[in-house]
């Protein structure tokens, strides 16, 4: 790593490379080049190749998510919004504009995502997933995820992650560390405010609804934000952070 990252940039090496020992066995000999896709080999020992997702369903895909989430949740797991204690020894050291580039990275990756694993539930609690995903439910103050995640559930620029294409045991992880606290964000937490209003039943029903469907052919998160709706409760209207600096709807 160049000197132009800092020393903060600089002393994260060695906890990188501890955390790529941890998950994946490295080569006896390579060739190592001076590229991001190196220096983030940290993040794809856990995360999968080039940031496609982990094997086991609890590392979830970092390719393609817009830089804006990316670069926040490298930041709230510093900060202790989020809590892994691998994340944040890795990021602890590392300089905010480094943090700026690796979360550019993986949000320049457009690679392609593997097909979806069909549900086991019953049609009927699908159906209650769908319904909860795509029209809410306005009478208990629930927005649809579509008015925030894009009409097609694959993000919207700079910030807001898409749904689609993870892991069913991912989305109930962090469905579940919304519900009690272990996951927050800049305030006001519309996140944390729409799931604690969730029975444990239709969260089921929306994470098994999610992993089950296909991408679209176009998976790039929308250029920009739906428009707000009238059932939106405006209490649930999601804070923001700065935003990251270079990134372009």
């Amino acid at each position: 790593m160049k000197s132009r990252y800092g020393a903060k940039a600089l002393s994260g090496i060695g906890l990188l490379w501890l955390a790529l020992n941890s998950c994946a066995q490295t080569p006896a000999t390579r060739v190592v080049t001076d590229s991001m896709a190196e220096r983030t080999r940290a993040c794809t020992a856990c995360h999968g190749d080039q940031g496609r997702a982990g094997p086991d369903g609890y590392y979830p895909r970092l390719a393609g998510k817009p830089a804006g989430y990316l670069y926040h949740q490298l930041r709230n797991f510093a900060e202790g919004r989020r809590h892994y204690g691998l994340m944040t020894r890795l990021v602890d050291p590392l300089s905010d504009s480094y943090l700026h580039e690796i979360a550019l990275h993986f949000a320049s990756l457009h690679l392609p995502y593997p097909a979806p694993t069909p549900s086991r539930l019953p049609p009927e609690q699908l159906a209650r997933g769908q319904q909860l995903v795509t029209q809410g439910e306005p009478s208990r103050g629930l927005p649809a995820c579509v008015q925030c995640h894009g009409t097609r559930l694959t993000g919207t620029q700079p910030n807001v992650p898409g749904l689609l294409g993870l892991p069913l045991d991912y989305l109930n992880a962090q469905l579940g560390a919304w519900q009690t606290g272990q996951r927050r964000a800049h305030a006001p937490d519309c996140m944390a405010e729409v799931v604690k209003r969730l029975p444990p039943g239709d969260i089921i029903a929306v994470s098994s609804w999610l992993a089950s469907q296909p991408l679209p052919a176009d998976a790039r998160p929308a250029a920009l934000p739906p428009p707000p709706s009238a059932q939106t409760d405006a209490a649930l209207r999601c804070g923001s952070a700065p935003e990251l600096s270079g990134v372009r709807p």
